[in-house]
């Protein structure tokens, strides 16, 4: 038996004006995942446990069979991990994001305009975030960079506590009550304060700006944590698996878990990633002998922050398409029965433009028996009205392997 998650970021919606009060599910075309649900098993599931934040990290690691209650330390210190930072014991991680702030005499009357620096590349960050290091570094205080506006800050020997907001939760909101508060808040902020003075004038940005391209004009530190702790994926469940995505946190992840982290040319974690090279990646990765693979796509999520509904639609779609519509034909020839559970690790309603804890809909699909209860369609109404609800998001891989719901 091969085991595949197809985990649609964020493409869980609420229904939408601008839509004609329908979900992006709802409206996209997606005969592949229509024909999952009405074969497999259909409902919602819980991602994120009561009082936790809806993140990618929390939702991610539930479906990856680990209870975030139990796994969770943190969202930088698994990003840390993918980035191949060696962490102690007392080191304390930060999420490291550039962003783009308004113009404004005192930091704090600024607005989140751009959570991402416009999707600012990672040749560009690299080298802003050397840049800030130059003057930041000292023997307890580093930054590293990582991938596109994604970045860590590690400092040793400190302690937990700190109050941060993600800039993805505030877009065009006054930043001016969402500051760092609590431990290590002073030196964050100021720390976020002088990379504006920084930033400001920086060839890279000056750039950007005569491209009509946001600048990358500020640092914003968020999601503490410390060195986590996670029982290998084949050790829990007995399979050996991988990690296909083109983001940090989930390769950190993945790497925790002793995933493999399979790379794909042109995976850029937006709807210009490579779809179908995930696609042939992951049957290439089963082909090699392993059990199992975790296929990551960001973009619908990243289209939610920016409440693009246009790209959001034609991400769900690239998913059914691309992906689906290559792996189901190639595992189906290959004769040896295979698992699908394809779902989205939380909402990312176009509306809001930040994450909600909802529960999702998923379906389990398998290809040797058909499990129950259907649907004719894989959409949120759909899968509440099977009534199935998983409690516990991270029972799904029990469920995945045990072959029945």
């Amino acid at each position: 038996m091969k085991y595949i998650v197809m985990l649609g970021d964020g493409m869980a919606d609420y229904p939408n004006k601008n839509l004609g009060d329908r979900t992006v599910l709802e409206v996209a075309n997606t005969p592949n995942m229509d024909f999952l649900a009405q074969n497999g098993a259909v409902g919602l599931a819980k991602t994120i446990p009561d009082g936790m934040s809806p993140g990618s990290d929390t939702a991610n690691l539930s479906v990856m069979g680990y209870d975030p209650q139990k796994y969770y330390t943190g969202r930088s210190p698994l990003e840390a991990v993918s980035i191949g930072i060696d962490l102690g014991a007392d080191d304390v991680t930060f999420r490291c994001n550039l962003v783009t702030l308004s113009d404004s005499d005192n930091y704090e009357d600024a607005e989140m305009l751009d959570y991402s620096a416009g999707e600012i590349s990672t040749k560009e960050a690299e080298v802003l975030i050397n840049f800030l290091n130059e003057h930041f570094k000292t023997d307890s205080i580093n930054l590293y960079s990582g991938v596109s506006y994604r970045h860590c800050l590690v400092m040793k020997n400190a302690k937990t506590g700190g109050i941060l907001t993600p800039p993805h939760d505030i877009s065009l909101k006054p930043i001016k009550d969402y500051l760092p508060k609590g431990e290590n808040s002073q030196i964050l902020l100021a720390m976020m304060k002088k990379s504006r003075e920084l930033l400001k004038n920086h060839p890279i940005n000056l750039k950007r700006i005569a491209e009509g391209k946001n600048p990358a004009n500020s640092c914003w530190f968020w999601g503490e944590g410390t060195k986590p702790a996670v029982t290998s994926f084949e050790e829990k469940f007995g399979i050996k698996g991988g990690v296909i995505s083109a983001v940090d946190l989930i390769k950190g992840i993945g790497i925790c878990a002793g995933h493999q982290c399979i790379d794909v040319q042109g995976a850029t974690g937006n709807y210009d990633t490579n779809f179908m090279g995930k696609a042939i990646a992951a049957v290439e990765f089963l082909d090699s002998g392993y059990d199992y693979v975790y296929i990551h796509v960001e973009a619908a999520d990243e289209c939610g922050h920016h409440n693009d509904p246009e790209h959001k639609i034609q991400s769900v779609e690239s998913i059914d398409h691309d992906i689906l519509g290559y792996i189901l034909p190639q595992m189906q020839k290959r004769g040896e029965p295979f698992t699908i559970l394809l779902m989205p690790d939380h909402p990312t309603p176009l509306e809001l433009m930040t994450h909600v804890s909802d529960p999702v809909p998923f379906v389990l699909y398998r290809s040797d028996k058909k499990l129950t209860p259907n649907a004719t369609v894989y959409t949120e109404k759909a899968a509440a009205e099977t009534g199935l609800y998983i409690d516990r998001a991270c029972e799904l891989v029990n469920h995945m392997i045990e072959g029945k719901i």
